[in-house]
């Protein structure tokens, strides 16, 4: 890679004042380049007495007249320039110049004649309408105007709202141009930029915006007639059909979402400009380097350097295919937008430059600087040179963030700085053993140091799988749509094994969230691979995972990792698949991960997973989740409580079952549980007679409950018990009902006699004493 100047200005028409303009010191407001790169438009906006201007150069001195236009302030300014293609002449285009006003002027150029005004348009309906930002969509212009309030304004936030979208057909023929019918997409709206992609438009809010619809961005979508507001940073996206023009006005687009958007934060834009995929770049004033797809999801690319972006700092940014070009302070970046990798980084000389449309050299980037054009090529390396740059490079990036996170110093760790300090050497072997290996598949093997040679057969296997893995991604890329299902299958099995075997941090936690999201099935059948789940003889489910295994599942990350687009653990996540796939296991599985704890981590133990929330609870929480819940979550819900067999939750078990009326089951569950421990016994029993001094639903079953009744009752506490809970009558008492449900005393004898009957405690104590032969027992001899 390497920059080449191609042309010193001289080769435009007015070269000379076009290097005049860009020596001046003042830094042009827009510079823009034709499709064919035959033409340069500056629009400048000078300091008195100089008038702002617009300006349009040709390249290769192509004769004609010029475009040069000028206006003095306070007359309105142009606001956008737009080179729209037309239809009737074959990569033939005509520009558009449009003001503030609403006016726009459609210019055409023809070699040997010079620039032409075709026609003179007014976009706007209102006299007093104002244009704020404008773009072209396909054969269509969308802009956003500003519409006045008649009086003098009274609230100010009635004021914010005094903006509407509008589109309109621009239709170029050999007629000339005709305007179209205005359209009003969004009305009684803020200020927005309005950006334009193939299909979509992007609304972006003004920098001095009002701060509640700061917050969140718009995405058009002209064909499908919908709206998708998204909040990036939080994860909120929502799409809404416009079926009528009265559900374009703004207010009524987000009714139903403003309490939800109102506690998000505001968004972080510095610049914003469209890709060629037809994404929205989007750089945050750290620095950082995002795409916003048009169906509101956002991916980061890359973080520049420097720290934070001051307010008037200009960043440039544009794509050449995969290639994103960005210049910030001098310095061009070029990064891969799919990896995010840095593939080239230069410290130009020039002091201000400007992309240029490079048409038929899609390779390159073309400059514009003061002292001419520069050519910058990044083509791709040919197939023999070092392999696999991009593995190793993206060995030392792990590298640093690997040991970024466990350094103590606050300096940030490069990979300039990993490969040239010498300190860390597990990257530098990793990188020499991948490249070795690599080599073997395209050439004759290389000799290896012996040290690096027995790394090398410990990692061998390592690397094979992850050779196979990388040859499955290219099957699922290159292979036909009846194929894709069963690859994909197995490439989500070696994920899912890799990332369980590799430190579950935040980026491999959202990482797990998207693949349990977009392959459900192919995740669920990869968990149970990787916990080898299985069902005994006895039916019973068992797992085989190792330690290591276990305690990735088992990992629950600090609250402010988890809640940010909806991640959540990796337990939560097999629950849910469980729950979907087979919510009879998942009782069991809490049961297994239960005994996993008990025996890994002290009872209350702080750092283990039920330090914070029991395992049964976080379950029960997957459960609460769920949309439709019916008598089949009932059912889960108190399998789930009984199977962690915590004392309250087997109480509140029981009271589930009591709320629910199953007095066969509420008796099973007291005569199972009293046996764990005599406190639960009490609380089961207490609870149980108290149910009994109610209604006589517990009738049939006394036989069973009496035998659970604890050592240390009696008849006393018996009776206080039932009297504290007998239902209150509305009537005076009588002493023979005709219900037949009150309770009698004759209910109660087998009870009263079980306790009395029954040996005290203090008389267990001394029964060997009161049992001995004689008594009381016999003088011992004396001695003399």
């Amino acid at each position: 890679m390497k920059l080449r100047q191609v042309s010193d200005l001289s080769d435009f028409s007015r070269g000379h004042w076009l290097r005049e303009l860009l020596c001046r010191g003042e830094e042009p407001s827009h510079v823009q380049s034709s499709p064919d790169g035959q033409h340069v438009l500056l629009l400048q906006k000078s300091r008195p007495p100089a008038l702002p201007r617009l300006v349009a150069f040709q390249r290769h001195s192509i004769a004609g007249a010029d475009l040069e236009r000028s206006w003095q302030p306070p007359q309105p300014a142009p606001v956008g320039l737009l080179f729209l293609q037309s239809p009737v002449v074959p990569d033939s285009w005509v520009l558009a110049v449009v003001w503030e006003h609403g006016r726009a002027e459609v210019w055409h150029f023809v070699v040997a004649v010079g620039w032409q005004l075709l026609q003179t348009l007014e976009l706007c309906q209102g006299a007093r309408a104002r244009v704020v930002s404008v773009c072209s969509q396909g054969a269509s212009l969308v802009w956003c105007e500003e519409r006045p309030p008649l009086g003098a304004p009274s609230d100010v936030s009635k004021c914010a709202f005094r903006f509407c979208v509008c589109a309109r057909a621009l239709e170029l023929g050999e007629q000339g141009v005709r305007l179209g019918t205005a359209r009003i997409v969004l009305h009684n709206s803020p200020e927005y930029q309005v950006l334009a992609s193939p299909q979509h438009v992007f609304l972006v809010p003004a920098a001095a915006g009002f701060a509640t619809t700061s917050k969140f961005l718009l995405i058009w979508h002209p064909e499908k007639a919908e709206f998708t507001i998204t909040a990036p940073s939080a994860g909120f996206i929502h799409s809404k059909v416009l079926r009528s023009s009265s559900e374009s006005d703004f207010k009524k687009l987000l009714l139903g979402s403003v309490g939800l958007l109102s506690g998000f934060a505001p968004l972080d834009i510095h610049t914003s400009t469209v890709s060629d995929s037809g994404g929205l770049l989007l750089v945050s004033t750290k620095g950082s380097v995002s795409i916003l797809e048009p169906d509101g999801t956002q991916r980061h690319i890359f973080d520049l350097e420097g720290g934070p972006l001051a307010q008037g700092s200009p960043v440039q940014l544009k794509t050449f295919g995969s290639i994103l070009a960005c210049v910030l302070a001098g310095v061009l970046y070029l990064v891969d937008q799919n990896s995010g990798r840095l593939v080239e980084k230069e410290v130009l000389s020039m002091k201000e430059v400007h992309f240029l449309e490079s048409q038929g050299e899609e390779d390159s980037i073309q400059l514009l600087s003061q002292s001419g054009i520069y050519s910058f090529s990044f083509s791709k390396p040919e197939d023999n040179s070092r392999p696999g740059p991009c593995l190793v490079e993206m060995v030392f990036e792990e590298a640093c963030r690997y040991y970024q996170r466990r350094s103590l110093s606050s300096s940030k760790l490069t990979v300039e700085k990993l490969k040239k300090g010498g300190t860390f050497q597990a990257p530098v072997v990793l990188a020499a053993i991948l490249q070795h290996s690599l080599h073997q598949k395209q050439k004759p093997a290389r000799s290896l140091q012996d040290s690096y040679a027995k790394l090398l057969s410990t990692v061998s296997l390592e690397l094979q799988s992850y050779m196979s893995l990388e040859l499955l991604k290219t099957c699922v890329v290159c292979a036909p749509e009846s194929e894709v299902e069963s690859y994909c299958k197995e490439l989500v099995e070696q994920e899912v094994s890799r990332i369980l075997q590799s430190d579950m941090d935040k980026d491999n936690l959202a990482y797990l969230n998207s693949v349990f999201a977009s392959f459900p099935k192919a995740a669920w059948k990869a968990t149970r691979s990787c916990l080898q789940l299985q069902q005994n003889g006895d039916g019973l489910l068992v797992a085989r995972a190792t330690p290591e295994v276990w305690k990735k599942v088992l990992c629950q990350p600090q609250l402010e990792e988890v809640g940010q687009n909806g991640m959540v653990p990796l337990f939560e996540l097999i629950c849910a698949s469980f729950l979907r796939f087979k919510p009879k296991w998942l009782p069991s599985f809490v049961e297994l991960t239960q005994q996993y704890v008990s025996s890994s981590w002290s009872y209350g133990s702080k750092e283990g997973p039920e330090g914070r929330v029991p395992l049964y609870k976080r379950a029960l929480g997957v459960l609460a989740r769920k949309n439709k819940h019916g008598e089949a979550d009932e059912e889960m819900e108190l399998e789930l409580l009984l199977c962690s067999k915590r004392p309250k939750a087997v109480l509140q078990a029981l009271h589930l079952l009591i709320h629910l009326k199953q007095w066969q089951r509420v008796v099973e569950v007291a005569e199972k549980f009293s046996k764990l421990s005599p406190l639960l016994n009490k609380e089961i029993f207490i609870t149980l007679l108290a149910e009994f001094a109610q209604h006589r639903e517990l009738d049939p079953y006394l036989d069973r409950l009496w035998p659970l009744c604890p050592a240390e009752l009696t008849a006393s506490d018996i009776l206080t018990t039932v009297l504290q809970h007998l239902p209150h009558s509305q009537e005076d008492p009588v002493p023979f009902s005709s219900e037949g449900n009150q309770l009698t005393v004759g209910l109660l004898k087998p009870l009263l006699q079980r306790v009395v009957q029954r040996p005290s405690v203090q008389d267990e104590m001394y029964s060997d004493a009161l049992q001995s032969s004689t008594f009381p027992p016999p003088t011992p001899p004396r001695e003399h």
